[in-house]
């Protein structure tokens, strides 16, 4: 028995909700390790939708204990709202099923109102943020003067910091032209719902190590995906967080061995939110074909992606650089009754052949992708169970993919619902 990091291998939204809570049924511990409320999962159970923003997706299973890690920053009005919204769909949540590190890092109006008016005054060149303060709070972090969990135990020593803390932020606010917050109306907001955040805080590194202990199967619970990374991504167009499987040891306390098996979630085709380099991006009658049978759209956002076919170069560097082990095919699906399927397999840039993405910004933006034509399928996968429901053409493709990322795939999804799913090799094994 091992554990599993599940880490998305695009630019997100590969369909890792669906992954997740296919395998938090298997879990005791479904830990969150990074990011915010900008990224989000969808799940289908029994007919019942719920969106998951920063509760971990074992929150709708009984008996499963969820954990916010610290490497996560955490909106407490967004936490707090998004309990209430997905308890009233009968989840029940409490201080016995809910854990959240008491080291993590909150995210204030002021973050979000940052966010916003640099994100406005970089004009044309804006870089897709969601404005929803992520990147303020871990730029605070980072400079030392962020407010913790913890912090809102001591309400002297809470009330300094935000005061400090304000200092800085109006300086900005002002030198953008914004309305500036007084640090009174941050305290007001933080003592309404500091008692209700820390009923459910603890050192979830101890809560971790204890499931550790006694042989419980944990499940670590990734974000957003590889080519949004901080350090790995097509930087500056990135979330501000690592998205890669190193981070869930990191962001949550536990030591690196604990990641256990790492499954890549990989959509079978390729799609992106906001702005940045896309090699493969496809804006004519196909990327919209593929945009509507995939209907993409943002889980948090409602933002339509931008789709365009399989880039296996990208793939295989997040497989490479993300320590994935094996990677779960999604969406595959979208691409029945494609007369012929194309598959990036390296890169043009300036008149050389590359067999990887660059990591310059002007680099990424000048690439163009090498394809390789493949046989479609007419008959669907839709909802296929095993590999012999599936249509020779589209095992094909899967081992094509399969032989160009050089890693296996270990489970298959043909639909959004649950056990539409073909399972190739367990991962907690």
């Amino acid at each position: 028995m091992t554990n599993v990091t599940v880490i998305g291998s695009q630019w997100g939204d590969e369909g890792k909700g669906k992954i997740v809570d296919w395998l938090s049924s298997r879990a005791d511990t479904v830990v969150r390790f990074q990011g915010g409320h900008n990224a989000g999962h969808t799940l289908v159970i029994d007919g019942t939708e719920y969106k998951l923003s920063l509760l971990p997706s074992g929150i709708v299973r009984k008996g499963k204990m969820s954990v916010i890690g610290n490497g996560v920053v955490v909106d407490p009005n967004a936490l707090l709202d998004e309990i209430d919204r997905v308890a009233k769909k009968g989840v029940e949540i409490s201080p016995e099923n809910l854990k959240l590190a008491d080291n993590a890092h909150l995210i204030l109006p002021v973050h979000q109102a940052v966010d916003k008016a640099f994100e406005a005054a970089r004009g044309k060149s804006s870089i897709g943020t969601t404005g929803r303060g992520i990147g303020p709070t871990y730029e605070d972090k980072v400079a030392r003067r962020g407010i913790r969990v913890c912090d809102l135990r001591d309400k002297d020593l809470l009330k300094e910091k935000v005061e400090r803390l304000m200092v800085h932020h109006n300086a900005l606010l002002k030198g953008l032209g914004a309305e500036e917050i007084t640090p009174e109306s941050v305290m007001e907001g933080l003592n309404k719902i500091s008692d209700e955040i820390l009923s459910f805080a603890c050192p979830v590194w101890k809560i971790l190590d204890e499931a550790k202990a006694k042989g419980q199967r944990i499940l670590f619970e990734g974000a957003q995906g590889f080519m949004l990374d901080v350090d790995h991504g097509t930087y500056p167009f990135v979330t501000s967080s690592n998205t890669v499987s190193a981070q869930a040891a990191t962001g949550s306390g536990v030591g690196p061995k604990t990641a256990g098996y790492v499954l890549g979630i990989t959509k079978a085709y390729t799609t992106r939110v906001g702005s940045g380099p896309f090699p493969t991006e496809l804006e004519d009658n196909t990327g919209q074909r593929l945009g509507e049978r995939g209907h993409e759209f943002g889980t948090v956002t409602g933002r339509k992606r931008r789709c365009g076919w399989f880039d296996a170069v990208l793939v295989r560097q997040a497989i490479k650089t993300g320590g994935i082990d094996g990677i779960a095919l999604t969406k595959l699906d979208v691409l029945d009754g494609f007369e012929e399927i194309k598959i990036c397999t390296g890169y043009k840039l300036d008149g050389e052949t590359l067999d990887y993405f660059p990591a310059g910004q002007a680099e990424q933006a000048r690439v163009e992708p090498i394809y390789e034509t493949i046989d479609g399928w007419s008959d669907t996968t839709y909802g296929a169970r095993s590999w012999k429901d599936l249509p020779a053409a589209a095992i094909k493709y899967v081992r094509r993919v399969e032989e160009l990322i050089e890693a296996p795939v270990a489970l298959l999804s043909t639909s959004p619902e649950r056990d539409d799913t073909i399972l190739v090799h367990d991962p907690f094994q």
